[in-house]
């Protein structure tokens, strides 16, 4: 097998966190052993705004950038659009190359695994590297074991031959065992048989066998990241991949972000490598059932955003997975149709901007005349914003107050901060002045805040998602 090299691996999830302890308290009993908190998406936080926080650092540790990627490919069971590819969403949004050859995978826990497989089949890609992103936020019945464990995150792996962390070893295994997890067509909730013990046998036979495929040896494996639905069940497969308990403890995510599936066992491995494990077993899983085992050797420079920053209480918990919130009212909000929208995602997406030529005033966005000297050129020169500024203006929008577009969102997250943000130009010497809405902050917004852009969901209609900038206080960016 030719050895398959890591660049970079980036990882993000959610500032949001929810204990263990709001849910028994809620329903006299927690349903996810092993689970002390988890991660929970915001509001306008999904698969594909969670994936270009992780695709974003992952590209900065390697030292490279959208513009480099000859192969993307997007994974996760939690689609915001059912049918649609997202992988051009991301490639729009990191200014990945049009030439890039892209896939979207989707339909089980193992398709990080699978897209992973994929990316490295794909290589070599020259002077450009390979990206994976995985992205998950599952959910299950309210009451279920699904809902209680289920938490949110996202990875992404640069593959590079010249990369200084290397994949030696790669085994896969299928067998049929159906229904341990699945969800039905038109549904958005996770559940399973609930058979214990088949469940286990699924598990551990699968990935039992695919380790018996490998040739490496485990007692060489420092950590061991595994597919963790829960924090108990990582650890029933022990015997079968030869690892101890201590060694799956070592890439142990699952316990602070909750049932992270796609993205699991990948979020593991970015954790036990950011600790400078040296060699790592990635042990992904899906149910049906198939298993990919990788074995990465380091070092693998990572770049991470894990940790926690707001706890929720069980009714706040409730509002973010939209159980008790409100939809849009009738009449909806200010119509933009999709062509209108589509001319404007440079702007959305990546900040472009345009200076004019016969002045030098940059110009956001760059149509018609200019804003300094009001030449109607049709001559802009391209250039791309930082995406760092300054709060020029701020009102808070509280309950009862949002824009008909953003009358969901804000029945699930509460009133927000709209800005007037000064845009630093590409040299700091100038400015643009932009509206933006501010990202949920402990810290109170007033002129002269510093912020930093990041990509978000804006709103939802004719059915489609608009994805665009969102302010965040630079002192909260992790």
């Amino acid at each position: 097998m030719t050895a398959s090299g890591l660049a970079a691996i980036g990882a993000y999830a959610p500032r949001l966190r929810i204990d263990a302890a709001e849910f028994e308290a809620a329903w006299g009993r927690f349903d996810a052993a092993g689970v002390d908190e988890k991660a929970v998406p915001d509001a306008d936080e999904d698969a594909v705004t969670m994936g270009v926080e992780a695709a974003r650092r992952a590209l900065t540790a390697a030292d490279a950038s959208g513009t480099d990627v000859a192969h993307l490919a997007f994974a996760t069971t939690t689609p915001p659009m059912a049918e649609e590819d997202l992988a051009a969403r991301l490639c729009s949004i990191l200014n990945v190359p049009d030439s890039a050859k892209t896939q979207t995978m989707t339909g089980s826990t193992h398709v990080g695994a699978q897209a992973l497989d994929a990316t490295m089949d794909g290589g070599p890609f020259g002077d450009g590297v390979g990206l994976v992103v995985i992205s998950d936020c599952p959910r299950g019945d309210p009451d279920s074991g699904v809902e209680h464990a289920a938490g949110a995150g996202s990875v992404a792996l640069v593959v590079d031959e010249d990369g200084p962390g290397t994949v030696v070893d790669r085994a896969s295994h299928t067998e049929a065992y159906p229904g341990t997890r699945f969800r039905t067509g038109g549904d958005d909730r996770t559940t399973g048989l609930g058979v214990p013990q088949y469940d286990r046998e699924a598990f551990t036979t699968t990935l039992g066998s695919a380790a018996d495929r490998l040739d490496v040896s485990m007692d060489t494996v420092d950590a061991a990241a595994v597919q963790s639905p829960d924090g108990k069940l990582p650890y029933r497969a022990t015997g079968a991949l030869g690892v101890d308990a201590e060694t799956i403890a070592a890439a142990d995510t699952v316990s602070t972000l909750g049932d992270t599936g796609a993205a699991s066992a990948f979020l593991g491995a970015a954790t036990a490598f950011a600790d400078d494990a040296e060699r790592v077993l990635i042990a992904a899983y899906g149910s049906g059932a198939s298993a990919t085992l990788f074995v990465a050797t380091g070092p693998v420079p990572v770049n991470t955003a894990l940790d926690g920053a707001v706890s929720l209480s069980y009714a706040e918990y409730l509002r973010r997975r939209g159980e008790i919130t409100r939809d849009e009212p009738e009449g909806g909000g200010a119509y933009v149709s999709v062509p209108s929208w589509q001319r404007t995602i440079p702007q959305r997406h990546r900040l472009v901007a345009g200076r004019c030529s016969a002045c030098g005033t940059l110009n956001f966005p760059p149509t018609g005349a200019c804003n300094d000297c009001h030449e109607r050129t049709g001559d802009f020169d391209t250039v791309e914003l930082p995406g760092t500024g300054t709060v020029e203006a701020v009102t808070t929008i509280e309950q009862g107050g949002a824009p008909p577009e953003f009358v969901a969102q804000q029945s699930s997250s509460g009133e927000f901060d709209s800005a007037i943000v000064a845009l630093d130009g590409p040299s700091g010497e100038q400015t643009v002045s932009v509206p933006a809405q501010v990202l949920d902050t402990t810290d109170e917004v007033t002129i002269g805040t510093s912020v930093v852009l990041t990509t978000r969901r804006i709103y939802t209609q004719e059915g489609v998602i608009r994805y665009g900038f969102k302010a965040q206080v630079a002192s909260q960016r992790r």
